[in-house]
């Protein structure tokens, strides 16, 4: 049930917007308190699938990477991944970049980012753009649209057009459009921020 509060009017205000406000928006389009935690929940789970990633492949805690492939000792978080791409028109492209250092790093890096601006609740555009063409790219690596690979083997694509990366984009760009930041996040203090404030695609 709503929270009823009142409005700058003296009117009576639903899950903290005036009633004015809410008779001008329409049906339908406020966001109440239940989705703004929910959104600050999905933000910080998503933010824990990055870093959840990065530290997997950064210290080798035997889930998807061995200790011994770790990035601390030495092993490439990209090499396992891209050298076993032959599905695709840039399947040859991907498996190039496999194990390149500049690669590694800018990959682990954006986990990193992405990760920590997720839980945090800041920079909220710039980790939903560079983590939307992160799963871009891992999307045409996988290139779910085939049905077979280059050894005439079926791929198992499970949906040729949308699958976990696009729905993993999405989710980015719809919690940085509804500055999901701002609930049990740093959202707010960040918006302070002089730099952002000059610069508002920092949000």
């Amino acid at each position: 049930m709503a929270t009823k509060e009142f409005g700058t009017q003296g009117r009576p205000a639903v899950d903290g917007i005036s009633a004015e406000r809410a008779a001008e928006a329409p049906r339908g389009a406020i966001v109440t308190h239940t989705a703004t935690r929910a959104l600050a929940v999905t933000r910080v789970a998503t933010g824990f699938v990055f870093l959840w990633a990065f530290a997997d492949k950064a210290f080798g805690l035997r889930y998807s990477t061995g200790a011994g492939r770790a990035w601390v000792e030495g092993g490439s978080p990209t090499e396992g991944f891209l050298s076993g791409v032959h599905v695709g028109p840039f399947a040859a492209a991907f498996r190039a970049m496999a194990g390149n250092p500049v690669v590694d790093w800018l990959f682990m890096l954006g986990l990193l980012g992405i990760g920590v601006a997720l839980v945090a609740g800041v920079a909220m555009r710039v980790a939903a753009a560079s983590g939307a063409l992160m799963m871009a790219f891992m999307w045409a690596a996988e290139w779910p649209l085939a049905r077979f690979d280059e050894a005439g083997e079926l791929t198992r694509s499970s949906n040729p057009l949308v699958d976990y990366h696009v729905v993993y984009a999405l989710v980015l760009i719809v919690l940085a459009a509804t500055y999901a930041g701002t609930t049990w996040g740093l959202g707010k203090r960040w918006a302070r921020l002089p730099i952002v404030q000059r610069n508002r695609w920092l949000l």
